[in-house]
Order: structure tokens, then C-alpha cells, then sequence
């Protein structure tokens, strides 16, 4: 069974960020992307991303509640970095609908 979580980075620039998450993680990990969809391929699990103009979806999946634990942790610590700019507060992380 995978378990899923999700949230919303409401930003104007969201294929930015998913570009930059996809470049950045890309040196150690699968990763594969365009200007609006993304997807890392972690050890815990993949992670999705979709943007648009308004903002930047994640997805995170994973077997257990540790993996998404994990996911939610370093995808929000690495966006907070690229995001410096911008008034960013943590992440409303709510359980996903999609699976992988």
C-alpha cells in the first residue's frame, strides 16, 4: 500500500521552484520535469509536482508513515531555500487522493 500526502505552495513562481527542486535534486537522484510537471525519484518514495501561475502542488509517496515524514521534511526544507524571497511559512501537508 502507498500512502500519499499533499500540499500547495501558493506562489507566481511555481515552475521556477519545480524546475530548480528537479535540477537540483537531479544530480543524485531519477529525475524528470518540464515547465509544469516534475517527478523525483526518492529512496522513501516518488514525489510529484505540478505548477501553474498560481502556485506549486506536491505530492509525496511512500510506504509507511516514516517515508512521508521524510518526503514532506526534505521537499519543504529544500523549497523554503529556493524560496528565500518570498514570505513562505510551513506547509499545510493533507492526506493525498492520488497513488503512485
Amino acid at each position: 500500500m502507498m500512502y500519499a500526502t499533499s500540499s500547495r505552495f501558493e506562489t507566481p513562481n511555481g515552475s521556477r521552484y519545480l524546475q530548480q527542486l528537479c535540477k537540483h535534486f537531479g544530480h543524485k537522484i531519477p529525475a524528470t520535469f518540464d515547465e509544469t510537471s516534475g517527478r523525483l525519484d526518492f529512496a522513501f518514495g516518488p514525489v510529484t509536482m505540478g505548477a501553474d501561475e498560481g502556485g506549486l502542488d506536491l505530492v509525496v509517496h511512500a510506504e509507511d508513515e516514516e517515508g512521508i515524514d521524510r518526503g514532506r521534511q526534505v521537499m519543504e526544507s529544500h523549497l523554503k531555500r529556493f524560496a528565500f524571497r518570498e514570505d513562505m511559512g510551513a506547509l499545510d501537508w493533507s492526506p493525498a487522493t492520488e497513488t503512485a
